[in-house]
């Protein structure tokens, strides 16, 4: 057995740790193949990787990318080459559409009674090093006015989907996402399927995401049982994906309590995503 984690997030999105100390996390819990997956940005790959020299780790370059389906899909994309153009342009452009509905929030905030302002979010994020708002500052933005008495709340009250500020977000389709990480030179992944769905509902939207050139699936992430993780292999296999395993950190703030994934030296072609071991 050995311990990867191929899904973290670092300050420059949602996470709360740059990508140095995240590295050091890593090393710390013995962490062995790690990629960098923030959202819509690759401005953290290069200082992860790095670090993960430094410290005698498998680095993979990483990133998530969210798409739209008829919900918002997250596809991960790995051994890319992070100053590949036509993905950096890719990635800017859900930026911006995520900044238009971060200002959707906001507006819809104030009428519910919250004072919070789109400008006092990317304070918070640049005070956290973040080159991205998203949804976790303007959650800390409400704490910060008193509105909430923690981030939990904030987005069980109001920024999940279904809560009364909410805002569905037009991205990408999968299709060019999946294109966007292939034409880098990526292996593109579709990320936590049983948040996406039901994992009996997961087949046709495989079998679709398969054509468009998916490569593998995230079989082990935050929150999945035995059962769920043993299904999601079994979609794996039925599709011709490859598993992979990924603890969704995000520096404690929310997600999985810590990095690590232990998984089977032989459940991933080492040889294809990172060079081997």
């Amino acid at each position: 057995m050995l311990k990867i984690d191929l899904h973290i997030h670092s300050a420059f999105s949602d996470g709360t740790l740059s990508p140095q100390v995240l590295v050091r996390e890593l090393k710390e819990k013995r962490v062995c193949v790690a990629s960098l997956t923030d959202h819509d940005t690759v401005d953290g790959v290069e200082p992860f990787l790095a670090a993960c020299r430094r410290l005698s780790i498998q680095g993979v370059s990483g990133v998530e990318l969210s798409a739209t389906h008829d919900r918002v899909l997250h596809i991960l994309g790995y051994a890319f080459d992070p100053r590949h153009e036509a993905l950096r342009v890719g990635l800017e452009r859900n930026r911006n559409s995520r900044n238009i509905r971060n200002a959707q929030i906001c507006e819809k905030l104030r009428a519910l009674g919250c004072d919070v302002t789109l400008a006092e979010a990317e304070t918070l994020a640049r005070e956290a090093g973040s080159s991205s708002v998203g949804r976790p500052h303007i959650a800390q933005a409400l704490c910060a006015k008193g509105c909430v008495p923690s981030l939990q709340v904030a987005f069980d009250r109001y920024l999940k989907r279904g809560a009364s500020a909410h805002v569905f977000q037009s991205f990408m389709t999968a299709e060019e996402c999946l294109q966007l990480v292939r034409g880098a030179g990526g292996l593109p992944v579709l990320a936590h399927p049983r948040q996406t769905a039901l994992l009996d509902q997961i087949p046709p939207l495989l079998s679709r995401l398969k054509a468009g050139g998916l490569w593998g699936l995230e079989c082990w992430s935050p929150g999945n049982n035995a059962a769920e993780v043993y299904r999601s292999l079994e979609l794996a296999a039925e599709f011709g994906l490859y598993p992979t395993a990924g603890s969704d950190f995000h520096g404690g703030r929310h997600g999985a309590p810590s990095v690590g994934i232990r998984v089977a030296e032989d459940v991933l072609p080492w040889a294809r995503l990172c060079g081997g071991l």
